[in-house]
């Protein structure tokens, strides 16, 4: 463990002792800070180059919006901490070739996007704004923390006919267990993180952390479900996804892959075929599929 981590860990789980208030708001300051900022790759740079490129202001903050395409069909595609739109390459291009009009955002904090930090609710009111600028969208796919935050924003109004879920945190709890396990955090200093975002970010809002899983009110997203995560995922456990797709019954599908881990999936050919396939096919859903191998 290097020095800063430690010496961070130390000094926050001490002031939860004798400064409950101000360790709440230091570790939420720190929870909701992505893990370094990702990079434009090479070999998106020529597609990202093609993309009209649109900025909204968030909280203060100039957030990168892409968008290709005629306008036509639009898809959105969100993308998870600590990521970038441009992971999401693969699904763009593909949907782009079929005449769709992807559309999606670097969140603050990420990619070209301003700011150090970022959270579920700008999540949502950025994918409200591009709701509210392109219509509804045939599609929405998104990937991992992504798949949570598309889920909060398409039970408050946003409208899609397709939704897809690739290595998808289910629970939002799983977030602050990560966190703790690794900071190595103390239950007390938790509790005041969970306090912290359930009067910032939640102010009298009831039951926050069942409202903010993937599971609540699936009634409410009116759409079919395919998911996708792999038995190998070492970010989010595939229970997740099983979770949801239970909950989401018989209009979700889920697809178990082999091999391919947390980041691999969104580039694997046939996770992107069988999205498209899903997207451009009436065909129904239901159960889980067998696996595929990567």
């Amino acid at each position: 463990m290097t020095p800063p981590i430690s010496l961070v860990r130390t000094a926050l789980n001490a002031a939860s002792l004798v400064a409950p208030g101000p360790a709440g708001r230091a570790t939420f300051a720190l929870f909701v800070r992505p893990l370094g900022r990702s990079r434009l790759r090479p070999e998106e740079e020529p597609l990202f180059a093609e993309a009209r490129t649109g900025r909204l202001r968030v909280n203060g903050k100039s957030v990168v919006t892409y968008a290709w395409g005629d306008g036509a069909r639009p898809v959105l595609l969100v993308h998870g901490w600590s990521s970038r739109a441009s992971r999401l390459s693969a699904f763009v291009e593909a949907l782009r070739a079929q005449g769709y009009s992807p559309v999606t955002f670097d969140a603050p904090g990420h990619g070209a996007s301003e700011g150090r930090a970022s959270n579920i609710l700008e999540y949502r009111r950025i994918i409200r704004e591009l709701h509210a600028e392109h219509g509804d969208f045939e599609a929405v796919v998104a990937h991992s923390f992504g798949v949570l935050a598309a889920l909060f924003a398409l039970r408050d109004g946003v409208r899609t006919g397709r939704f897809v879920g690739i290595g998808g945190v289910g629970r939002f709890d799983l977030l602050v267990e990560e966190f703790r396990a690794g900071w190595g955090l103390s239950d007390r200093t938790v509790r005041r993180l969970r306090r912290h975002v359930e009067r910032t970010l939640f102010r009298g809002e009831p039951d926050i952390w069942q409202r903010l899983n993937a599971t609540h009110a699936p009634a409410e997203l009116d759409a079919p479900v395919l998911l996708f995560h792999d038995d190998t995922d070492d970010m989010v456990p595939l229970a997740h996804s099983r979770a949801t797709a239970e909950a989401h019954g018989d209009r979700a599908h889920l697809i178990v892959t082999h091999g391919l881990g947390h980041r691999r999936i969104l580039a694997a050919p046939e996770v992107v075929a069988e999205t498209l396939r899903f997207v451009t096919e009436p065909v129904p859903v239901r159960g889980e599929a067998a696996a595929v191998h990567g």
